[in-house]
């Protein structure tokens, strides 16, 4: 299945991402310069169709979407197994896939192991916005953004804030001015072309875990908390 992906130009890139994302860990140059290439992918859904190709690990995928998509998410064997429906066997061995190529991190705290992402790895930042863009998070604050120019805040919440890929994405706008006419034809677009619900809230308050897709003070940069 792996060998049917043919948009990847050159080779080198295919291979680099085949070595970083299923059998080890890597940080040099190649693999960068690889997953920025990938981070420019169009959506289309190419680059989740690329990524669910690459990491044929169905487990592995979500615990990288639980811990990449926020570095303040964390979790333990029990509480992992009981969130993602799997076994514990299963999510201990991509635990330790993933530690033991240093994409996450983990301590003590009450008898149990806890798990976090490594901000500190060279790859964090790069991986974490392969992440979004796999969930359609880039896709959505372009839609916005484009007919919606004065927007001063994008912000996720709910169970994608969390790490959940449940398939709906809760998403609060922060403007004074909003078409509620195009955000109700922009949802309906948003489903078909990242294949996941979006909903929208206007001008409420961010809730303690929310997380700044866009921020018009800082030129649309993306917070990695």
């Amino acid at each position: 299945m792996l060998l049917e992906i043919e948009s990847l130009r050159p080779p080198s890139l295919f291979y680099t991402l085949i070595v970083i994302l299923i059998y080890g860990s890597h940080n040099g140059e190649a693999v960068q310069i690889a997953l920025k290439k990938l981070i420019c992918f169009p959506y289309k859904r190419s680059l989740s169709i690329l990524l669910k190709s690459l990491i044929t690990s169905r487990t592995r995928l979500r615990m990288l979407v639980k811990f990449f998509i926020n570095a303040a998410n964390s979790g333990y064997l029990n509480g992992l197994a009981v969130e993602f429906g799997e076994s514990t066997n299963a999510i201990r061995r991509e635990l330790n896939n993933l530690s033991d190529a240093g994409y996450l991190i983990q301590w003590k705290s009450k008898n149990k192991i806890i798990y976090s992402a490594d901000t500190t790895h060279p790859l964090f930042e790069i991986l974490q916005k392969v992440i979004r863009k796999h969930l359609g998070l880039e896709q959505i604050v372009e839609s916005v953004l484009k007919q919606m120019g004065d927007v001063n805040k994008i912000s996720l919440i709910g169970d994608y804030a969390q790490g959940r890929d449940t398939g709906t994405i809760e998403i609060i706008i922060t403007a004074k001015k909003i078409d509620e006419a195009y955000i109700k034809k922009l949802q309906q677009k948003l489903k078909e072309v990242i294949e996941r619900s979006v909903v929208f809230h206007i001008n409420i308050p961010v809730p303690d875990g929310g997380i700044e897709l866009y921020d018009k003070t800082t030129f649309g940069s993306s917070s990695n908390e």
